[in-house]
């Protein structure tokens, strides 16, 4: 931090001017108003900056946040809101403890991409009862909520909360495109507010924000909710340590000479979603807009991240009457922005076309985000994801039989090689998916007097495969074939010592290090 002090809060006073208008709109979002969304930019940002594990990463509320949190809501009020953040700060400390964080990597792009895309479209319909300047109904589902708030606009249009979202939208977005150094959507929501105040004074408006930050009740803590909550809270949990995560690793591709902590990262959410509650703020997670904003503004250290939250904090106590007649529809043309520059277009077209199970894959969690909800669609998606790979594992793993040397031979004697001795070489990993295809294509070897199994380029085996190995060997030399292994690796001997195959041609002196010694041994046998 004491390398480039200016350069550092001259980048966070720069993400600062871009997070206030998200951090509002957030809040809103999430349904316990404008307040708690600042009230999370400013404690979990600084919180997360000082026990994270990522030197230019910014944390705030999120829009993917909302869309868990906005189902709590409506079922338990704002209390249950802070109540799964507070529970979700418990288990994102445990998650850091585990060790589990450097395994997110894994994760197929099919899946990020196909709930991305899903964040996107159910934050887009959440917001169109205030783009479209009409009263939120009370439906859960987004589809039910965005239908009812058309038709309410279709009763009586009005054309203005229209085009201001879509004014501060195109303004953000075009921003982003040719000047992503310029904090264009805080100029597009002070000339929204001003257009408003002129033209259109009765619109929704997000309200007087406190001068300070402020205490939720003592009591929202609510032992009869608590094992109903639970779910929620592993969704809000597992929801930051992926978003936060993956944006790390984002962070790191844009900088140079950085390089994140995956478990303090962890800690750190846990600190900052196990502390924002008590202050009336919404879990938090790390935010990627707001990241892009800080790297590219020439932050190197965690005090561009500290500086941001300092910045916002004193917007809180100066000038929070002026956030109070900020219109909501300015905000929704903010998150509009968000949830365009959220679907990355030519990665989904990329996975689209690059395999069958893998756009499978990305299209179903999208379905099933919008349709259903998130936690569901991650469920859906890793299973799936899981299926296919394992298929294209299972493909990839083959027997096949191979030439014994590369001599030549006599016609006779290769005619008596070629009938009487077969090596196979397992390739791949010989496991329950592609175990059964094994003992199959094995039982068809007929007229030989030795098999060979070549094990050399054999990358895993599991119990299932092991003992359809051991199936396979019995049935062979059932039928007077002899079997003969070689280049067993050190790591399959644990499993293949507990059948019953393996040891006997152990003892036996059927098992060789080197196919080579293989191919003289059954050339003696097949010689008697």
């Amino acid at each position: 931090m004491r390398k480039s002090p200016g350069r550092d809060i001259l980048a966070g006073l720069t993400v600062a001017i871009v997070a206030l208008p998200l951090a509002l709109a957030f809040g809103v979002a999430s349904g316990l108003g404008a307040e708690a969304g600042i009230t999370t930019a400013v404690i979990a940002g600084a919180l997360a900056a000082i026990f994270g594990g990522s030197n230019i990463q910014v944390s705030g509320p999120t829009g993917a946040m909302t869309v868990v949190l906005i189902p709590v809501v409506h079922q338990f009020g704002p209390s249950g809101v802070l109540q799964v953040g507070v529970m979700a700060g418990v288990i994102l400390l445990g998650l850091s403890v585990s060790g589990i964080g450097r395994y997110v990597r894994y994760l197929p792009a099919s899946l990020v991409e196909g709930f991305t895309a899903g964040i996107a479209v159910v934050i887009a319909l959440q917001q169109l009862p205030n783009m479209l300047g009409v009263e939120p109904g009370s439906q859960e589902r987004v589809t039910e909520l965005a239908f009812d708030a058309l038709l309410r606009f279709l009763s009586d249009p009005n054309p203005i909360p229209v085009l201001i979202s879509l004014g501060v939208a195109a303004t953000i977005l075009a921003g982003a495109r040719w000047k992503p150094s310029l904090p264009l959507s805080f100029v597009a929501v002070a000339a929204a507010t001003a257009v408003a105040f002129f033209f259109a004074p009765d619109l929704g408006v997000v309200g007087e924000l406190p001068r300070a930050l402020s205490a939720p009740a003592a009591d929202f803590f609510s032992a009869d909710a608590l094992m109903s909550l639970v779910p929620s809270a592993f969704a809000v949990a597992a929801l930051a340590a992926l978003e936060s995560l993956l944006c790390a690793t984002v962070a790191d591709a844009m900088s140079v000479g950085q390089r994140h902590n995956p478990d303090r990262e962890l800690f750190g959410q846990g600190i900052a979603n196990l502390v924002v509650p008590f202050f009336g703020g919404v879990p938090a997670t790390a935010a990627i807009a707001r990241t892009a904003v800080n790297v590219k503004a020439g932050a190197r250290s965690r005090l561009s991240s500290l500086s941001h939250s300092i910045v916002l904090l004193l917007f809180i106590l100066v000038a929070a009457p002026l956030v109070g007649v900020i219109p909501l529809a300015a905000l929704g043309g903010v998150l509009l922005a968000t949830t365009v520059q959220m679907v990355q277009v030519g990665s989904i077209r990329s996975i689209l076309r690059s395999s069958r199970g893998d756009a499978i894959v990305l299209i179903l969690t999208f379905a099933v985000t919008v349709a259903i909800d998130l936690v569901t669609a991650v469920i859906v998606g890793l299973a799936l994801a899981g299926i296919v790979a394992l298929r294209a594992v299972a493909r990839s793993s083959r027997i096949a039989r191979v030439p014994l040397d590369e001599s030549d031979h006599a016609d006779e004697e290769q005619r008596l090689l070629d009938d009487r001795i077969v090596a196979f070489r397992l390739d791949g990993a010989l496991f329950f998916g592609a175990a059964h295809r094994f003992l199959l294509e094995l039982s068809e070897v007929a007229n030989v007097a030795v098999v060979i199994l070549r094990m050399g380029r054999l990358s895993t085996i599991d119990a299932t495969g092991a003992l359809m190995l051991d199936d396979a060997i019995v049935k062979l030399e059932k039928r007077g074939i002899v079997v003969l292994l070689s280049g067993i690796r050190p790591g399959h001997q644990k499993v293949l010592s507990a059948l019953t195959a393996a040891p006997r041609l152990t003892d036996a002196g059927r098992v060789f290090n080197e196919t080579p010694e293989a191919i003289d041994y059954a050339r003696a046998l097949a010689a008697r």
